[in-house]
């Protein structure tokens, strides 16, 4: 455990993962800020978990949500949190960012920054998420409404429309028959071979295993039109149907 409570790890291609054990707003912003200049383009728009499975103590809503706004006053994308399943703080219904899944990861030492110079408080490294068996697959026939949450162990399949401001998350694929208009995160624990189906996509994010796309890149590519998302060779690929 660093002094300062709590460990950075990430890599170039999937979600950066913020551990934190002892909260002190001012170290974690002003640590991540110290790794944001070292690698400005490792960490622009950078997808951000923040995880307070391990805190040794409460956090409250003031607190959290403070800390959700420093981190994206920062340049990061807070595209969901992490918690002791046991242990879920009474104000979790409140946050608008999605509660992920608890996760099993292992880290490998591939960090971007000069070892030399980095600092003992924070520590910048690969997560590999482990695989599990899907499970069974999930279908809602009713709209997903603004301030939804749907969440799949295995495949997603919606029957109807995901309205602007609800998020649907899949361990593996998600199927929208109907327009996607909010959040999909497919492949939530790491599965690379996850994709993303819809009838029309209209979507505010998209994102394979931690790498996402926002509405305004997808408006490029297709918008309003049928399309599944993929990722290849660590990139998504938004691909007309």
């Amino acid at each position: 455990m660093t002094d300062s409570g709590f460990r950075l790890k990430g890599s170039v291609v999937t979600t950066i993962l913020l551990e934190i054990q002892i909260f002190s707003l001012d170290d974690i912003v002003f640590h991540l800020k110290e790794k944001i200049d070292q690698v400005p383009h490792f960490f622009n728009q950078a997808p951000i978990i923040i995880d307070i499975s391990k805190m040794k103590r409460g956090i409250t809503i003031d607190e959290f949500e403070l800390l959700i706004q420093s981190v994206s006053a920062l340049g990061l994308g807070v595209i969901g949190w992490r918690c002791d399943p046991e242990a879920l703080p009474v104000w979790k219904a409140s946050v608008t960012i999605p509660l992920l899944p608890a996760s099993k990861a292992r880290s490998i030492n591939t960090s971007p920054v000069d070892k030399e110079n980095a600092s003992p408080d924070v520590v910048v490294k690969t997560v590999v998420e482990e695989r599990l068996v899907p499970q069974a697959t999930k279908v809602i026939t009713k709209p997903i409404r603004s301030g939804q949450q749907v969440y799949a162990e295995g495949d997603l399949i919606i029957l109807n429309q995901v309205s602007a401001g609800a998020e649907v998350l899949a361990d593996g694929n998600i199927h929208v028959y109907g327009a996607l208009r909010g959040r999909a995160l497919a492949g939530v624990k790491g599965d690379v071979d996850a994709r993303i189906f819809c009838r029309s996509m209209e979507a505010e994010l998209v994102s394979i295993a931690g790498n996402f796309m926002l509405s305004d890149a997808l408006r490029n590519i297709v918008w309003k039109d049928s399309a599944q998302v993929l990722l290849v060779d660590d990139s998504l690929e938004i691909v007309p149907l």
